[in-house]
């Protein structure tokens, strides 16, 4: 008896305090798990049940699904925020860029290496509420090829922890190495992570002696090979896809469908800093690090519009990768690459209610990512496009 006392108290509980359902919806949940036709139950803007058939709870706000896809909400680890001077960008720029966010499906972003104090600035008043748009993940660059002594770039690794920078972002060569882990050992003391930012097999490699936990590229500059994959994994070190780097845009700079770089120059010569020899290694190097086990996200590392980012970037992902795998890629892998995978990523219980609501069925087409009709950020309908 008593035990059916302490049931009936926790389910009475259970039952008085949801305030969303989401219902007759196709669910895929980002675990692997498909629902034909389920619902999403909310409470205080976490994730209480995902189940089939419908949840019927007397007083709670329903959204009918109408046969769309739900699906966690976008993660773009490696995003370019804020353009300019921070301050112009906060006056005129900021809530039109992040509603712009929230339109795509975007629920959280890491800034890729921004300016201090204004990638800080972004996310106090996100969450301050004094501005709508996604969770902000900071970060700010500590380069080793700025720094010529050892106590230099430890000193700067403690600027930036008590700036309150959540991880640092490195470029880095692979002559670069020594300061490199200095950096991650100084980092450490703070426990903070050094995410490098290694476009070659070969300081990509540097990066894993150096101790780094997380690479933002996939490597150009050559293939790669099983087993340099297998180093990666093997370290446990969590790496970005950012292919459409080498792969040419049509519709961001001109509508003249004349291939460009993602900044608007000549493709294949305007490939920062390679020139043609990138075209194609990435993606081809980004199915190879999948293929050795590698936890491998999403990011575009891009500044320009966040539809047109997201379409780019599966456009290339699109060469290599199954919807299933992309799916897997942008959700979970990328959660767990901001060290967020306990909060966001998959549709599970106890999970924040980032939750997209897609026209069509991504693992028929996954193209129909770029049809967002409604989003949920903790719960609260953020963009809404059903009309």
């Amino acid at each position: 008896m008593k035990k059916l006392l302490i049931i009936f108290a926790v389910f009475s509980c259970f039952a008085n305090a949801q305030d969303l359902v989401i219902t007759n919806a196709r669910i895929i949940d980002g675990t692997g798990r498909v629902i034909d036709s389920g619902s999403v139950v909310i409470d205080a803007g976490r994730i209480v049940s995902v189940s089939e058939g419908a949840a019927n709870i007397a007083g709670v706000p329903i959204i009918d699904a109408n046969g769309m896809t739900v699906m966690p909400g976008f993660i773009d680890a490696h995003r370019h925020i804020i353009s300019g001077d921070a301050q112009t960008w906060f006056a005129e720029q900021s809530t039109q860029s992040m509603q712009a966010y929230l339109d795509a499906g975007y629920t959280t972003l890491m800034e890729g290496g921004g300016r201090l104090p204004g990638i800080m600035e972004l996310k106090r008043r996100i969450d301050a509420g004094e501005l709508t748009g996604p969770r902000v993940i900071t970060s700010a660059r500590a380069d080793p090829g700025q720094y010529s002594t050892e106590a230099s770039a430890r000193a700067r690794v403690r600027e930036l922890a008590e700036a309150g920078v959540e991880i640092i972002k490195a470029s880095t060569t692979p002559n670069e190495k020594d300061i490199l882990a200095i950096l991650v050992d100084e980092a450490g003391k703070y426990d903070l992570e050094v995410m490098v930012h290694a476009v070659t097999v070969p300081a990509m490699l540097a990066a894993v002696e150096a101790g780094t936990g997380k690479l933002v590229h996939t490597p150009h500059d050559s293939f790669l090979t099983a087993e340099e994959a297998r180093v990666v994994a093997q370290a446990n070190i969590e790496t970005l896809s950012t292919i459409g780097f080498a792969v040419p845009t049509f519709d961001v700079y001109n509508d003249d469908n004349i291939p460009t770089f993602r900044d608007g120059n000549s493709w294949p010569e305007g490939i920062l800093g390679t020139g043609s020899n990138a075209a194609g290694e990435k993606a081809v190097n980004g199915r190879t690090l999948w293929d050795a086990g590698v936890v491998y996200g999403f990011g575009t590392d891009t500044n320009y519009s966040p539809v047109k980012g997201l379409s780019h970037e599966l456009r290339a992902l699109n060469l290599m990768f199954s919807p299933r795998d992309i799916i897997k890629l942008m959700g979970p892998n990328t959660a767990a690459f901001i060290d967020m995978e306990n909060e966001i990523g998959t549709l599970e219980p106890g999970k924040q209610a980032d939750i997209v609501f897609i026209d069509g069925d991504p693992l028929e087409l996954i193209f129909n990512l770029l049809n967002v009709k409604l989003v949920l950020k903790g719960g609260e309908i953020v963009a809404d496009h059903r009309n």
